[in-house]
């Protein structure tokens, strides 16, 4: 019979029920199972963890990966939160609010340039995982010391890990027409003959951008400008915006 996924998560924890005592020890536990497909996935991509490619790494039938895991959706929600347990959470010690996010921030994206197959992840079932929880409440404490409320509390979070996910997806994303800024340069003036008058606003502005840049876009810098905004518009909520660091 199939174990309740909470269980598989919670599978290390002291108040987890034992497990049957009958037949042979196994040679690889649930841990060495999750551990190989994260090795998997951040070699591969999620393409690469497949049942059959995960039972051949470890020398196991495919059956005997499925004692350890229910599906492939149930262990990808494993790896997820294995992922997230083995996180680095910069302490936050006394510095101010802004710091703290700012630390979650880039914490965050450490996490997602390290494992960017996490971008492909979308399961609400990994918010009932330990590692997970222990992410939540580790960042939800950015806030502490303020007098923000809890629900504003848990959509600020929200609101910053959004912007860490979608911002990742393109700094993660690796060019495949390699440098592009090359190409910006070569094509840019031939590309204004096209336009001739047309797109006025657009070619001003694209130009000073593309000369600062050396591109159309530059994730970096896309980064640092959108995560000051974020944190600028936190100092709104009620709470924040006379506490320390509120600005």
């Amino acid at each position: 019979m199939p174990r309740p996924l909470v269980d598989l998560l919670w599978r290390d924890s002291p108040l987890a029920p034992a497990g049957g005592s009958r037949g042979p020890r196994a040679r690889h536990s649930t841990g060495d199972v999750v551990t190989r497909a994260i090795t998997l996935a951040d070699e591969g991509g999620l393409s690469a963890v497949t049942v059959r490619a995960l039972a051949q790494s470890l020398e196991m039938t495919a059956m005997s990966v499925y004692t350890h895991v229910n599906s492939r959706d149930d262990l990808l929600v494993l790896m997820t939160d294995h992922a997230h347990a083995l996180m680095t959470a910069t302490p936050f010690g006394r510095s101010t609010w802004r710091t703290r996010v700012r630390r979650v921030a880039d914490d965050n994206l450490a996490l997602l340039c390290a494992h960017p197959w996490l971008l492909d992840v979308d399961d609400p079932r990994t918010a009932l995982g330990p590692g997970t929880i222990a992410k939540y409440d580790h960042e939800l404490r950015a806030f502490d010391g303020t007098s923000i409320s809890d629900l504003h509390r848990d959509a600020a979070l929200t609101l910053v890990l959004d912007f860490i996910r979608s911002s990742a997806a393109r700094i993660v994303t690796k060019p495949v027409t390699g440098d592009f800024g090359e190409l910006w340069t070569q094509s840019v003036e031939r590309l204004a003959c096209y336009l001739g008058d047309e797109f006025a606003i657009a070619q001003r502005v694209g130009r000073a951008a593309g000369e600062s840049m050396g591109g159309p876009y530059q994730a970096d810098r896309a980064w640092e400008f959108g995560l000051a905004r974020v944190i600028a518009g936190l100092a709104d909520l009620d709470g924040l915006g006379a506490a320390p660091g509120g600005g």
